[in-house]
């Protein structure tokens, strides 16, 4: 693969659960070593892309390759294999509460049975000093503050190695301070690891810092797509209002009316 073929590439993916269409027909092409933001409105389709990405969510149609390979086709023995390419933040961190954070972090080491003890020892302490966290293996994630719990979840989804990592919400929940933590280590790691990364959020702050694409889901379609630098030239009313945090008449009627969700 070249640095001009996608790592990723989306194709013509359709998700719906009843009759609520989530991704109607989405195209995407990823490029390897950037850092692509998905951004959008509550309940607009951008966790269960990243989901499809890696197979958690199966589309009901469309093709999700990954390195020339459809992971759509794939048995799911298959798909565990090819899922030790991706790192996944999840939105509340999802940090095992009866494990320590060594524990926490070692987990896809042991799940994988990659190296020997000594060896996934010095990878958990290796990977939390990228996040400024070596020293605390062995507290537990009710010891940790909100911050700290989402940098444990990005050691342990770093601690494969991987070529991708996938960002659900990674600022949610942080105060700005600690938000801007979040962002530099996504840039450093990006940087250092030469990682690709897909990022969803609703932190627009956050997606102009760590961004070279920001694209915008509406309605189970891509509705932008530009570069942090460009998106304020974007005509299109609902990405305007969008970047700018600015409800429409109708939505202020609504709220008057007691029907705003």
């Amino acid at each position: 693969m070249t640095i001009h073929e996608p790592i990723i590439h989306v194709k013509h993916l359709h998700k719906a659960f009843g009759r609520l269409v989530v991704l109607d027909g989405v195209n995407l092409a990823i490029r390897p070593g950037q850092t692509t933001v998905i951004i959008g409105p509550s309940g607009c389709g951008k966790s269960v892309l990243l989901k499809s990405i890696v197979g958690l969510v199966r589309p009901d149609r469309g093709r999700v390759m990954f390195q020339g390979v459809n992971l759509t086709k794939l048995s799911e023995r298959k798909l565990a294999r090819i899922r030790t390419k991706f790192g996944f933040l999840f939105q509340g961190a999802a940090l095992f509460d009866s494990m320590t954070v060594g524990e926490n972090v070692a987990f896809p080491l042991e799940e994988h049975e990659v190296g020997t003890s000594g060896e996934r020892i010095r990878r958990v302490a290796d990977v939390l000093g990228m996040v400024g966290l070596d020293g605390l293996q062995d507290r537990f994630p009710e010891e940790l503050s909100g911050g700290q719990k989402k940098r444990v979840a990005l050691a342990r989804a770093i601690v494969l190695n991987p070529e991708v990592i996938l960002y659900d919400e990674p600022t949610t929940g942080l105060d700005p301070i600690r938000s801007d933590l979040i962002n530099e280590l996504i840039r450093r790691l990006q940087r250092t690891l030469n990682v690709t990364s897909i990022v969803v959020t609703h932190d627009m702050a956050s997606a102009r810092r760590i961004a070279d694409r920001i694209l915008m889901l509406h309605k189970g379609k891509f509705i932008a797509d530009a570069a942090p630098d460009h998106l304020d030239t974007i005509q299109n009313d609902t990405v305007r209002r969008f970047i700018e945090g600015r409800a429409d008449e109708e939505e202020l009627s609504e709220l008057s009316r007691g029907t705003v969700q």
